[in-house]
Protein backbone atom coordinates (compact mmCIF):
# COMPACT_ATOMS: atom_id res chain seq x y z
CA UNK A 1 0.00 0.00 0.00
CA UNK A 2 1.39 3.36 -1.07
CA UNK A 3 1.92 6.05 1.54
CA UNK A 4 -0.94 8.48 1.81
CA UNK A 5 -0.37 11.85 0.10
CA UNK A 6 -1.15 14.88 2.15
CA UNK A 7 -2.74 17.80 0.38
CA UNK A 8 -0.46 20.76 0.54
CA UNK A 9 -2.59 23.83 1.11
CA UNK A 10 -1.34 27.29 0.30
CA UNK A 11 -1.79 29.34 3.39
CA UNK A 12 -2.65 32.98 2.95
CA UNK A 13 -0.81 35.20 5.40
CA UNK A 14 -3.09 36.55 8.11
CA UNK A 15 -3.43 40.35 8.04
CA UNK A 16 -2.19 42.10 11.16
CA UNK A 17 -2.25 45.71 12.28
CA UNK A 18 0.67 47.29 14.02
CA UNK A 19 3.81 49.40 13.82
CA UNK A 20 7.00 48.27 12.10
CA UNK A 21 10.25 50.22 12.30
CA UNK A 22 12.75 49.50 9.53
CA UNK A 23 16.50 49.28 10.23
CA UNK A 24 17.04 52.70 8.55
CA UNK A 25 14.53 54.36 10.94
CA UNK A 26 11.57 54.52 8.54
CA UNK A 27 8.27 53.67 10.22
CA UNK A 28 5.14 51.94 8.96
CA UNK A 29 1.87 51.88 10.87
CA UNK A 30 -1.08 49.95 9.54
CA UNK A 31 -2.05 46.62 8.05
CA UNK A 32 0.60 44.11 7.04
CA UNK A 33 1.08 40.41 6.79
CA UNK A 34 3.96 38.12 7.65
CA UNK A 35 5.00 35.82 4.82
CA UNK A 36 6.05 32.21 5.25
CA UNK A 37 9.73 33.19 5.05
CA UNK A 38 9.26 35.58 7.99
CA UNK A 39 9.38 38.83 6.05
CA UNK A 40 6.81 41.57 6.60
CA UNK A 41 4.73 42.78 3.65
CA UNK A 42 2.67 45.99 3.80
CA UNK A 43 -0.83 45.03 2.64
CA UNK A 44 -4.05 46.95 3.34
CA UNK A 45 -4.33 50.48 4.71
CA UNK A 46 -1.33 52.11 6.31
CA UNK A 47 1.04 55.04 6.67
CA UNK A 48 4.76 55.02 5.87
CA UNK A 49 7.06 57.78 7.18
CA UNK A 50 10.68 58.03 6.11
CA UNK A 51 13.45 59.64 8.14
CA UNK A 52 13.79 62.18 5.28
CA UNK A 53 10.20 63.35 5.86
CA UNK A 54 8.35 61.58 3.01
CA UNK A 55 4.87 60.42 4.11
CA UNK A 56 2.53 58.07 2.27
CA UNK A 57 -0.90 57.28 3.68
CA UNK A 58 -3.18 54.97 1.77
CA UNK A 59 -3.60 51.53 0.26
CA UNK A 60 -0.86 48.91 -0.08
CA UNK A 61 -0.85 45.66 -2.07
CA UNK A 62 2.00 43.19 -1.84
CA UNK A 63 4.32 45.82 -0.28
CA UNK A 64 3.64 48.47 -2.98
CA UNK A 65 1.65 51.70 -2.93
CA UNK A 66 -1.40 50.58 -4.94
CA UNK A 67 -4.89 52.07 -4.78
CA UNK A 68 -5.99 55.39 -3.30
CA UNK A 69 -3.41 57.37 -1.37
CA UNK A 70 -1.65 60.61 -0.49
CA UNK A 71 2.11 61.16 -0.84
CA UNK A 72 3.69 64.20 0.84
CA UNK A 73 7.25 65.22 -0.05
CA UNK A 74 9.50 67.12 2.38
CA UNK A 75 9.61 69.92 -0.25
CA UNK A 76 5.89 70.54 0.24
CA UNK A 77 4.76 68.82 -2.96
CA UNK A 78 1.74 66.55 -2.54
CA UNK A 79 0.14 63.92 -4.77
CA UNK A 80 -3.32 62.70 -3.92
CA UNK A 81 -5.04 60.06 -6.03
CA UNK A 82 -4.49 56.67 -7.61
CA UNK A 83 -1.28 54.65 -7.26
CA UNK A 84 -0.20 51.44 -8.98
CA UNK A 85 3.06 49.62 -8.16
CA UNK A 86 4.57 52.64 -6.34
CA UNK A 87 3.72 55.08 -9.17
CA UNK A 88 1.12 57.78 -9.80
CA UNK A 89 -1.23 55.93 -12.12
CA UNK A 90 -4.87 56.83 -12.74
CA UNK A 91 -6.54 60.08 -11.68
CA UNK A 92 -5.02 62.45 -9.21
CA UNK A 93 -3.93 65.92 -8.19
CA UNK A 94 -0.30 66.96 -7.90
CA UNK A 95 0.33 70.18 -5.95
CA UNK A 96 3.68 71.97 -6.15
CA UNK A 97 5.16 73.86 -3.14
CA UNK A 98 4.20 77.21 -4.73
CA UNK A 99 0.49 76.23 -4.62
CA UNK A 100 -0.01 75.56 -8.33
CA UNK A 101 -1.55 72.19 -9.14
CA UNK A 102 -2.53 69.77 -11.89
CA UNK A 103 -5.64 67.58 -11.76
CA UNK A 104 -6.19 64.81 -14.26
CA UNK A 105 -4.81 61.48 -15.44
CA UNK A 106 -1.35 60.09 -14.74
CA UNK A 107 0.40 57.16 -16.42
CA UNK A 108 3.46 55.67 -14.68
CA UNK A 109 4.35 58.92 -12.83
CA UNK A 110 3.75 61.09 -15.91
CA UNK A 111 1.00 63.66 -16.52
CA UNK A 112 -0.89 62.17 -19.49
CA UNK A 113 -4.23 63.16 -21.00
CA UNK A 114 -7.03 65.70 -20.57
CA UNK A 115 -6.47 67.69 -17.41
CA UNK A 116 -6.42 71.07 -15.74
CA UNK A 117 -3.49 73.11 -14.46
CA UNK A 118 -4.16 75.89 -11.94
CA UNK A 119 -1.34 78.42 -11.69
CA UNK A 120 -0.26 80.49 -8.68
CA UNK A 121 -2.72 83.26 -9.66
CA UNK A 122 -5.64 80.81 -9.61
CA UNK A 123 -5.99 80.83 -13.39
CA UNK A 124 -7.06 77.47 -14.83
CA UNK A 125 -5.60 76.07 -18.04
CA UNK A 126 -7.20 73.04 -19.72
CA UNK A 127 -6.08 70.73 -22.47
CA UNK A 128 -4.10 67.64 -23.30
CA UNK A 129 -0.95 67.09 -21.29
CA UNK A 130 1.92 64.84 -22.42
CA UNK A 131 4.48 64.50 -19.61
CA UNK A 132 6.23 67.91 -19.68
CA UNK A 133 4.53 69.31 -22.79
CA UNK A 134 1.04 70.70 -23.19
CA UNK A 135 0.67 72.29 -26.62
CA UNK A 136 -2.59 74.12 -27.24
CA UNK A 137 -3.68 74.71 -23.64
CA UNK A 138 -6.73 76.92 -23.31
CA UNK A 139 -7.54 79.38 -20.57
CA UNK A 140 -10.70 78.36 -18.73
CA UNK A 141 -13.06 81.26 -18.07
CA UNK A 142 -15.34 80.93 -15.07
CA UNK A 143 -18.14 83.28 -16.05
Amino acid sequence: MAPEKKDKKETTPVPTTGIYIFPNGDQYEGEYRQLSDGTIERHGEGEQRTVEGLVYAGSWQEDKMTGDGRLEHPSGSVFEGDFKNNQFHGRGTYTWPNGSFYSGPFVENRIEGEGEFTDTEGQVWVGTFRHKAAPGLKFKLNL
